[in-house]
């Protein structure tokens, strides 16, 4: 089968990585979850005790000799940087507080953006989801989805998520992080979040997560008829 990349963009909880995770299945494609390639380096300079804000210059120096890699044979793929695995660590309250002032960082970005579009040619059979994905890293895409919904919805979400993963947080620190976030990753300079011209804008505050992936699918089977799996 023919190349097919799809991209998923949007906003911290509003569903991305579950959808083009599921997206992925439905379709017989690979996944790429690139906000975790900004947490994981996040995490491994915390680790280390660099401060993103005042040391930029040694998280570009750890972006560059240590890419964080998917190890694409397992399913979810984990996440190495180096040689460490910082999966577990990607959802911490440190790393979500401190990966816009990662992601911030131009020569970083630089780095990611090559990695990621690397990927991308090592496995052109891709859902990929981010921020910068349909606008920056794949703007020839074959298909793209720009997802949003309402900060409460998405602080409610991130909030289960966090509290189901044993994590101890409340809900109003949850939201105050999202809104920081989504001001960080709006006015930055390189890659801001932003909906490609050409994007699909899909709400998903009301929808649940079959039917969001419902629609999804239909939109990539109607694009790329000849690329994707046949329905089982």
């Amino acid at each position: 089968m023919r190349r097919l990349i799809v991209t998923l963009d949007g906003p911290a909880g509003s569903g991305k990585s579950t959808i083009a995770r599921d997206l992925a299945a439905r379709l017989g494609l690979e996944f790429l979850d690139t906000g975790a390639m900004y947490r994981g380096l996040t995490a491994r300079c915390l680790d280390r005790g660099v401060d993103p804000v005042e040391e930029p210059f040694y998280v570009v120096e750890l972006a560059r000799n240590q890419l964080p890699a998917f190890d694409f044979a397992e399913d979810p793929p984990r996440l190495s940087v180096g040689d460490t695995d910082v999966t577990d660590r990607l959802r911490d309250a440190d790393v979500n507080h401190a990966v816009s002032d990662v992601a911030a960082i131009s020569a970083v970005r630089s780095v990611m953006v090559a990695a990621q579009q690397q990927i991308g040619r090592d496995h052109p059979r891709l859902v990929t989801e981010g921020r910068d994905q349909g606008s920056v890293v794949f703007p020839d895409a074959d298909v793209k989805f720009f997802l949003e919904a309402s900060v409460a919805v998405r602080a409610e979400r991130r909030h289960r998520q966090l509290t189901e993963a044993g994590r101890t947080i409340s809900l109003a620190e949850v939201r105050h992080n999202i809104v920081e976030r989504d001001e960080k990753d709006s006015q930055r300079t390189d890659g801001p979040l932003t909906c490609p011209p050409d994007a699909e804008t899909i709400d998903t505050s009301d929808r649940t997560i079959p039917e969001v992936l419902d629609l999804l699918e239909r939109r990539v089977r109607e694009a790329a008829p000849d690329a994707v799996a046949a329905t089982a």
